[in-house]
């Protein structure tokens, strides 16, 4: 039997012979099995709730188990694998359904034996409760920290963390502060944001991340109080608790979600002010202005311009939006300044009238309109396909008219019960579903209409419906289009078209791949 081995660490706080001491007991137990191991894979410092094929590790193993490269995995125990209980389920009858044997051997499970299930759901319900109970002590713990006047978070700029025996605590950096204190300055006296940063780049000050500054990094988002004006720490306030870490049940992966305000914890550190009140409150006033107390805007304006983020800047990549009426241009050098990116700019109408023009005659080719015909047919006969589904189902309308009937005449001769009104009201209501069910598919089957005339005749018109409403057509040009690298050739300036998401669904693989361009 060919075995491959499993193992896993949760945190760097863990002895990393941990990975060792599970290697070493799977080994033994393939010696005395007389099994074979061929491949032992291992994740150092992962969490359990970390998705498997997200798991540098757990990735190669389900590679080789896809590819029929071993018999049985041998692990130290399920929540090696996953302490998510539908994770674990999803995993292990992936390998199962593959005839892989799965072996635990602290917690005792074994894929062949009868009661595996019952095993690994409860083995599953534990590991999970586990983690719930981690969450819980971790933040009680964080709660403790800040209590003791230890941080509970990571770097902030303008300070600098000193480690203790019994945690951390920031220290005024007055080199950063310096600058925290400047970048205040100026945006008090009415500087523009935007003109700050350039000044930072152009000096060459260090940022908050070791790279250019930003305009993100100045002015963040007042409503999440995120960016350095925002930062209450300035002023001898530590908020903590802002946000937590949520897995998504759909990726698998963690995301940063914030939390409402009510949860937020405040305590106050006047030893970390470098902000004067006077001069915090002038830079409020200014970003204050036009929000509400949630510090949200009170007016929106939804973006309205059908290329912004989808061209690419000739000369360092970077998303190119809309400057003003007449113009895109480069969002690294508008945000960051010429230090960073030189800048391009190109005529908005310009822009828009040439690349709708390219993405129409591109997908106007017989190529295009074949494959997306083709797609549509095979979706047809897929559907035309459910017709034993559909005798089924009409079967099934006639017995439940029978029954309406017979459950009418008994109302008439014993009168209404809450019992008999019920039934009839569930045998309608299903009646009713299966009939929707059967007109849907009845249309399914019916001719195919000149799906290759349709194609045209709404591409032909295609500049016309996007500008019709700027924010729907920027969604679907987006669908269509996935990005425009621009590059200059001379005096020229060329738009390559890579095909977005729709289209690779609609048209085709080659043609998402060659995509398409042309002369702007």
């Amino acid at each position: 039997m060919r075995v491959a081995i499993y193992a896993r660490y949760s945190s760097d706080k863990q002895a990393e012979t941990s990975i060792a001491d599970q290697v070493a007991i799977c080994q033994a137990r393939a010696l005395r099995e007389g099994w074979q191991v061929v491949f032992s894979h291992s994740d150092n410092a992962v969490s359990g709730s970390t998705a498997v094929g997200s798991r540098p590790g757990g990735a190669a193993l389900l590679a080789d188990a896809l590819a029929g490269r071993f018999d049985v995995l041998l692990l130290e125990g399920l929540d090696r694998l996953s302490r998510d209980q539908v994770e674990q389920e999803r995993i292990v009858r992936r390998l199962e359904h593959r005839d892989i044997r799965i072996v635990g051997l602290a917690d005792g499970y074994d894929s062949q034996h009868a009661g595996r299930k019952v095993m690994r759901g409860v083995r599953g319900l534990i590991n999970e409760l586990y983690l719930d109970d981690l969450r819980h002590k971790t933040q009680r713990g964080m709660h403790g920290q800040v209590d003791r006047g230890y941080i509970a978070g990571g770097k902030c700029y303008g300070y600098r963390i000193m480690r203790e025996e019994g945690g951390s605590r920031y220290e005024i950096d007055e080199a950063q502060a310096h600058w925290v204190r400047w970048i205040f300055e100026q945006a008090a006296s009415g500087r523009a944001f935007r003109g700050i940063v350039y000044e930072l780049n152009e000096r060459a000050v260090p940022s908050p991340r070791d790279s250019s500054w930003t305009l993100s990094a100045i002015y963040g988002s007042p409503v999440k109080g995120s960016g350095l004006l925002n930062n209450c720490l300035y002023v001898g306030r530590y908020i903590w608790n802002r946000s937590q870490w949520l897995k998504d049940p759909d990726t698998g992966r963690r995301q940063r979600v914030d939390r409402p305000r009510s949860e937020w914890r405040e305590t106050a550190v006047p030893e970390l002010r470098i902000v004067p009140d006077e001069l915090w409150l002038r830079v409020r006033d200014r970003i204050d202005e036009g929000r509400d107390e949630f510090g949200r805007k009170r007016s929106q304006r939804p973006p309205g311009t059908l290329l912004g983020g989808l061209m690419r800047c000739p000369y360092c990549g970077g998303p190119m939006i809309a400057l003003n009426q007449l113009y895109y241009g480069c969002n690294v050098g508008h945000d960051r300044g010429p230090t960073v990116c030189r800048g391009f700019r190109i005529r908005r109408d310009l822009a828009e009238r040439r690349l709708v023009t390219a993405v129409r005659e591109d997908l106007l080719s017989s190529a295009a309109a074949e494959e997306f015909e083709r797609a549509f047919l095979e979706q047809v006969a897929m559907l035309a396909g459910q017709d034993s589904a559909m005798t089924a189902m009409q079967r099934r309308v006639d017995e439940l008219a029978a029954e309406v009937g017979r459950l009418v005449e008994a109302i008439a001769v014993v009168g209404v019960s809450s019992a008999l009104a019920a039934r009839l009201q569930a045998a309608e209501r299903e009646q009713a579903g299966l009939m929707r069910e059967i007109e849907l598919m009845s249309k399914a089957n019916a001719d195919s209409p000149d799906i290759r005339g349709v194609f045209r005749r709404l591409l032909i018109n295609l500049g016309d419906a996007l500008r019709r409403d700027a924010v729907q057509g920027r969604a679907a040009l987006a669908e269509i289009i996935e990005r425009v690298d621009i590059e200059l050739r001379g005096d020229e300036v060329w738009g390559h078209i890579a095909t977005g998401p729709a289209l690779q669904i609609a048209v085709g693989a080659s043609c998402y791949n060659d995509g398409c361009g042309g002369w702007i």
